[in-house]
């Protein structure tokens, strides 16, 4: 490579990872509007979670064709972007396989297992991409994934052919090079998978092979930064975020909900005789709004939960067990982290638009993206939690919601709202005078 193309790959290389720097500061702005919860407790337990369930993808084998196969692509497509901090290296300074020399026959190794992986990520593409299009699974074709949410998914598919391909072509005609006669270049690394696709360049002039090898070079390292800036805007940003998102995850008993603080200290002094309601310590800022119950909004939810809502990887397991969707409801709480996912990147514009400050827009969360009947649809039963592959709650964001809409809006259900009157008049769900609970003892 010339100094012009080593001055053309370090501009390229800025441009793409600023772009990528800009995209995090972004997200990281966006996922700090939630409300502080703090998640620093048990560390141990957090990196076990971590390790297991992003690292060792625990959760995905649970349904082992699709677990297995991401796991190979998982693997294959980490792996094999290793090779990456050579093709830097040798863009910025124009050598070639720079790390040959140094590793020995340990880098023939790496690159045989990066062709044998990019082969097995081709062939795990191509069943993902048969299952969505030609299959057609229900969880694939919901009407939740309408738009570019389905088309997403494809998109990705066909990014990792093209990446993979690139990379086989790119190592097929250095192959080829590198076994001419005088060999043009020098000889380094083990080839199982491009050696055969080699004879495609035989018969063509060294110089014309050698211009194929610097096009695929470049197609391969541009798709990669394309395709890393793309991750913004995907749900394939989860190859990030399912790091920290299974190591925020809630350590407590699923089923084990969260009380108000004001709440708990106000029925508190209710049951306790000798509490002075009075001597409760007034708010540190008399003048400040008072908090709200539940969450309407995004910057109503906590920032675990909106993390949740970038990390999440729209695969519908949780939607596929949810039995409230089963039986025809609207619910799908797949639905509730995309739609939350998008209410914050709403939010996100709003702020940039208007020089970091939020301007009311007359929208939210609930009722512009969530109805109040996806909400009441839920039965709380934890599948979509336990479902998850990467640890993310949809049903907390749902039970804060439904929260605001009881306590802030007295908008429950009608059945809901006679429990809670007896619950309030009668000490009891029934609607029995307290005098009369008892009376079933009298009964033969």
């Amino acid at each position: 490579m010339s100094y012009l193309d080593n001055i053309l790959f370090a501009i390229l290389l800025i441009i793409g990872f600023g772009f990528f720097a800009s995209s995090v500061k972004k997200i990281i702005r966006n996922i700090k509007l939630g409300v502080d919860v703090d998640r620093k407790d048990n560390p141990k337990a957090r990196w076990t979670n971590m390790a297991m369930i992003a690292l060792g993808q625990s959760k995905m084998v649970k349904r082992p064709i699709a677990g297995v196969l991401h796991i190979v692509v998982y693997v294959g497509f980490i792996i094999i972007n290793i090779e990456l901090l050579e093709i830097i290296i040798d863009g910025l300074f124009g050598t070639h396989r720079v790390f040959a020399p140094y590793l020995g026959p340990v880098y023939d190794v790496l690159i045989a297992s990066f062709e044998i992986l990019a082969l097995l990520v081709l062939v795990a593409v191509s069943v993902f991409w048969i299952r969505r299009n030609i299959v057609r699974l229900k969880r694939f074709i919901n009407p939740d994934l309408n738009g570019f949410p389905k088309n997403d998914a494809n998109y990705i598919l066909y990014f990792e052919v093209v990446l993979m391909v690139l990379f086989l072509l790119m190592n097929a005609s250095d192959f080829h090079l590198q076994n001419v006669p005088g060999g043009v270049f020098h000889k380094a690394g083990s080839f199982p998978v491009s050696q055969f696709v080699a004879p495609m360049f035989n018969g063509l002039s060294n110089e014309l092979v050698v211009l194929l090898f610097e096009v695929f070079w470049w197609l391969h390292i541009i798709g990669i930064l394309i395709f890393m800036n793309y991750l913004y805007f995907s749900k394939h940003l989860h190859i990030l975020l399912a790091f920290p998102n299974t190591y925020f995850a809630n350590l407590k008993p699923e089923g084990q909900f969260d009380n108000l603080e004001s709440v708990t200290k106000e029925v508190k002094l209710m049951m306790d005789p000798n509490a002075d309601p009075f001597a409760a310590a007034p708010p540190a800022d008399e003048n400040a709004a008072p908090a709200k119950f539940g969450a309407s909004d995004v910057q109503d939810l906590n920032w675990v939960q909106l993390l949740n809502a970038y990390t999440c990887t729209e695969c519908g397991r949780c939607t596929s067990s949810c039995p409230a969707n089963q039986t025809g409801k609207k619910l799908s709480p797949r639905k509730i982290m995309m739609d939350t996912r998008d209410r914050l990147e709403e939010v996100g514009k709003n702020i940039d638009a208007n020089k970091g400050v939020f301007v009311p827009d007359n929208k939210s969360l609930l009722n512009d993206y969530i109805t109040p009947e996806e909400l009441w649809a839920c039965t709380s039963c934890n599948a979509c939690v336990e479902e998850c592959p990467v640890n993310i709650s949809p049903l907390s964001i749902i039970m804060d919601m439904r929260r605001y809409l009881v306590m802030e809006q007295s908008a429950a259900p009608m059945p809901l709202n006679a429990m809670m009157t007896n619950i309030e008049n009668n000490g009891a769900p029934w609607q029995y005078n307290q005098q009369d609970r008892l009376n079933w003892k009298n009964e033969n």
